[in-house]
């Protein structure tokens, strides 16, 4: 179990998730980021008492020292704040919980750093996902996922031999509108794409849950994580979002790791690994179930999903192009400047437009990021 945290991302779902539960916990968080909730930020920062508070926005930053003029704290800024937050020698485990490509750089530092890494921050794996493991590995830092499907896959496999697994079964709700063919979501409002049925989460993943993105971008995050191909990993819509994710072993043994839907669980246990420790969240009541049902996803109505596992296929820069181009065009539609279907088109526009290579170079990785935002921007003009 680690002593301390520095929650990147804090004032997001996942944040604000992370930091009750290490109160309940007794984990002291002595390291905050954000970006521009500076409210937010400034009531946990009083509550918390971090020694670092580092915000992403310059003049947000500005505003935060006077804001919190009285405390003992020091508040840093931009990606070189963001960066010192991620290593800062007092923190024993970094929680990667902001949204976007903009964790890399930070989770990079982090692992040098030797710190345990409990990973939020998908886009870190799907960008970068050798270079970052590789890191890991030569280092000898611990990445502990997050993600409930991941953190399920990760319990499943505890205490196992990579000989050991067939394949992996990767669930997901399907989302609100499963089921719907694609013409019926034209006039999907950001108000409808952000109501999950079973998770309450942040705006950019529950808008990726809803065109199932966010399985493909799950789908590339456990070949890194797990060590797979795309032939072993296989997606379950499963509705109910009680199993979490299973594995199959060699044997055809199946092992399912089930819970409430509730990501403060995942949390907890990347921050307690290897230990269990009594949380305060529900529990499942089998009683109360009204059955487990299964399908296979239907690739034709969730092309954001075939398209990222046609990404993972192709390799290279396929799945950072993808995943840069997608995240505009979700804000884009989150702040009604294109439609629905739009986000699927402006993403596979992209990766059609911008030649997958093959390269480990953190700058060269970052330049197909931006060029991939940027070429969204000028589709959508």
């Amino acid at each position: 179990m680690v002593d301390s945290i520095s929650v990147l991302g804090c004032t997001g779902s996942i944040g604000r998730q992370t930091i009750a539960v290490a109160e309940h916990a007794g984990i002291p968080v002595v390291a905050l980021s954000a970006n521009r909730k500076i409210d937010l930020l400034e009531e946990q920062t009083r509550r918390l008492h971090p020694k670092l508070v580092a915000v992403f926005d310059e003049e947000a930053a500005a505003q935060f020292r006077t804001a919190v003029a009285d405390l003992d704290v020091r508040v840093v800024s931009g990606m070189d704040g963001l960066i010192e937050a991620a290593i800062l020698p007092e923190s024993r485990c970094v929680v990667t919980a902001v949204s976007g490509s903009v964790g890399l750089k930070p989770t990079l530092a982090a692992i040098r750093a030797k710190k345990r890494i409990a990973l939020a921050n998908k886009e870190t794996l799907v960008c970068a996902g050798n270079l970052v493991m590789r890191a890991a590995a030569e280092e000898g830092a611990e990445i502990i996922p997050v993600d409930s499907e991941h953190s399920a896959i990760f319990q499943c496999l505890m205490g196992r031999g990579k000989a050991e697994l067939k394949r992996i079964l990767l669930t997901g709700s399907g989302g609100p509108f499963r089921g719907l063919p694609r013409e019926a979501l034209e006039k999907i409002t950001p108000q409808q794409a952000v109501k999950h049925p079973n998770w309450n989460m942040g705006a950019k993943i529950s808008v990726d849950s809803a065109t199932m993105m966010n399985k493909g971008l799950e789908f590339i995050e456990a070949m890194h994580l797990f060590s797979v191909t795309p032939d072993d990993i296989q997606v379950v819509v499963h509705p109910q979002s009680v199993i979490h994710s299973m594995v199959e072993l060699v044997d055809g043994t199946v092992i399912a790791q089930l819970g409430v839907p509730d990501m403060g669980l995942p949390i907890q246990l990347a921050l307690t690994y290897p230990e269990r420790r009594k949380s305060m969240f529900e529990h499942l009541d089998f009683t109360k179930l009204q059955g487990l049902t299964f399908e296979a996803p239907d690739l034709e109505k969730t092309p954001c999903l075939a398209l990222a596992m046609s990404c993972a296929r192709t390799g290279g820069t396929a799945p950072c192009v993808m995943s840069a181009a997608n995240e505009v065009a979700v804000h884009m539609f989150l702040r009604g400047e294109i439609g629905y279907n739009r986000i699927y088109d402006a993403a596979a526009a992209a990766v059609a437009a911008i030649p997958a290579v093959e390269t480990d170079d953190l700058d060269e990785i970052i330049a197909f990021d931006l060029e991939a935002r940027n070429f969204v921007k000028a589709y959508f003009a």
